[in-house]
């Protein structure tokens, strides 16, 4: 699987680039509330104890003629004594310097290690026995080594792993400068994102493969640069594992809330939004019903949710409504003036980053608007339901309490955007824009197309600044946080209901769909026909949504 693999390239500036500075947000970060170890700047995880380093030193760059598609591999540098280097670091050309790599040593107490793992008499980190040569490139002369980049993957002892690469100009690295871990110490991690690909080099980031709330895989930051991998091969590499039950790295109750009041995007909705979100205890106090399977009448719901039944699963027995006659069309507006957003805090890799999920509720998601090519074409029920649960995540360093980045939601999927990415308003608060009517999350104005963006055909979801906004710092709930104990955090009853916030109404939607396809140019037809039949299902009946609770990412990790 390994080998010297060499590929040509013209001759160009082959001057170390400067060496970067990191990318910092807006506004320094305040002085959080004392804790156990959030933002304490080292993290234990058993028997390891590990820093974030996110200063670097220029190894060697990939020199494409576009630079901006191209690598460049660095070194960690200010090590503190006794901490070693695990790997080295690779990111992108077209970006800002925003990256880490964790450098450790055995934790300083011996006893309290004991406590997270089983007693074992080899040390936690040792030196590789060698260096396997993964790749090497140059500028076509096997007799100049100008320019070169090597890519060493360390060989460790019996019952150790490597967690990474180490890259050179010359020759092979010494011995001590990197350290193997300890299997039991270490987990499973997967290639994540291609960073770059030319002939057989080809570069990914990597990530653990045991995410979400209960996994303990901790990212380290290096990368994988492996070829013709056959699926289903576990990579050469690990990752390490958070064996502290503790959790000490998560934030206290007092961290949250001042996370929250630091971090807390404002929501802006667009100008010609006509349903809004609201509480969900408006909701309940304006007239919404539970109904029972059989039941033509419902019940209405006490303002905390208490008489929703909990647990359970989607079993289609209950589901919520809203009331009839000229309360129904008042309540599916909404209230902004009532509208807060619901934070779940969990642990993210294992316990290194904290996950603040902030979940929005509006009474009602509107109907959808066509777009083929300069046509928009309002559609009249497809697409809308009753009660719409939308959710953003921001992902916090616990290292540092610094903001890495926020998963958006968008319908079936979603994305996660860098800090440096993010649009911000009053210091280090990002920017969340909601679609018209269907409210799906994203981090910049404009109109994105949910089908094909190329042929501009699919769904608008249509984004802008207005004077419609929620903003988050200060209206909000803290409703879950597992993590920190029973009882701690107080959850809502409503938070319980584990089935549908909204009818389930088939229509044939597919006759109106139709008869858009039959009135538009013939050679436009076929592709938008395709184009309609990828669309999610929800497109074609109306279906309320689950709670955040029977959400996937509840447990476990975002899509994406």
């Amino acid at each position: 699987m390994f080998g010297c693999e060499c590929f040509y390239r013209k001759k160009m500036d082959l001057l170390p680039l400067s060496d970067p500075e990191p990318f910092s947000l807006p506004a320094p970060l305040p002085q959080w509330p004392h804790g156990q170890g959030f933002a304490s700047g080292k993290l234990n995880l058993g028997e390891l104890e590990v820093v974030k380093i996110s200063r670097f030193k220029f190894i060697w760059s990939s020199n494409l003629e576009d630079k901006k598609k191209g690598v460049t591999f660095y070194k960690p540098v200010g090590i503190p004594d006794g901490f070693y280097i695990l790997g080295h670091y690779c990111q992108s050309n077209d970006q800002p310097l925003r990256g880490f790599v964790l450098v450790a040593r055995e934790a300083p107490s011996k006893s309290e290690a004991a406590d997270f793992s089983t007693r074992v008499t080899s040390p936690a980190l040792r030196e590789p026995l060698d260096y396997t040569l993964a790749w090497k490139s140059n500028d076509g002369s096997e007799g100049s080594l100008e320019g070169c980049g090597f890519f060493w993957l360390p060989q460790p002892p019996e019952g150790y792993k490597s967690i990474g690469y180490l890259v050179t100009s010359s020759k092979k690295p010494k011995l001590d400068k990197v350290r193997c871990v300890r299997a039991d110490l270490t987990d499973r991690c997967e290639k994540y994102r291609v960073m770059h690909s030319e002939f057989s080099f080809r570069v990914w980031s990597t990530r653990p493969y045991h995410r979400g709330m209960l996994g303990r895989g901790v990212s380290v930051g290096t990368f994988s640069c492996i070829s013709d991998l056959i699926p289903g091969l576990e990579l050469p590499l690990s990752c390490l594992k958070n064996l502290d039950p503790s959790l000490h790295g998560m934030p206290n109750c007092d961290q949250i809330h001042a996370l929250i009041n630091h971090y807390g995007p404002t929501f802006f909705f667009h100008p010609d939004e006509i349903y809004l979100p609201s509480s969900v205890s408006w909701f309940f106090e304006n007239g919404a019903l539970l109904f029972r399977k059989g039941d033509s009448v419902g019940e209405p719901i006490d303002v905390g949710g208490s008489n929703l039944p909990s647990g359970g699963c989607n079993d289609g027995e209950f589901w919520i409504d809203l009331p009839s006659g000229d309360q129904r069309k008042t309540i599916k507006l909404g209230n902004l003036a009532r509208a807060k957003l619901y934070l779940h805090v969990k642990p993210a890799l294992g316990g290194t980053f904290t996950d603040i999920a902030l979940w929005i509720f509006c009474p009602f998601n509107g109907p959808a608007t066509l777009k083929v090519g300069i046509m928009n074409i309002a559609l009249n029920k497809i697409g809308q339901h009753v009660c719409d649960w939308e959710h953003v995540t921001l992902r916090i360093c616990n290292f540092t309490g610094e903001l890495w980045s926020i998963y958006f939601s968008q319908h079936s999927g979603g994305v996660w955007v860098n800090a440096y990415e993010l649009e911000y308003t009053q210091g280090n608060k990002a920017i969340i824009y909601s679609s018209r009517n269907g409210h799906a999350s994203f981090s910049h104005p404009g109109t994105y197309i949910q089908g094909s963006a190329k042929l501009g055909i699919g769904i608008r979801n249509d984004c802008a600044s207005s004077n419609f906004y929620v903003d988050s710092s200060t209206h909000y709930e803290l409703v879950a946080a597992e993590y920190l104990g029973d009882g701690i955090v107080a959850e809502p009853g409503w938070l319980q209901f584990m089935r549908k916030w909204g009818p389930t109404i088939v229509y044939d939607s597919r006759t109106e769909l139709d008869k858009i396809v039959h009135v538009l140019p013939v050679m436009l037809q076929s592709s938008v026909k395709n184009i309609f039949y990828k669309l999610p299902v929800e497109l074609y009946g109306e279906e309320g949504p689950t709670g955040p609770k029977e959400k996937n990412n509840w447990v476990g990790d975002e899509r994406g």
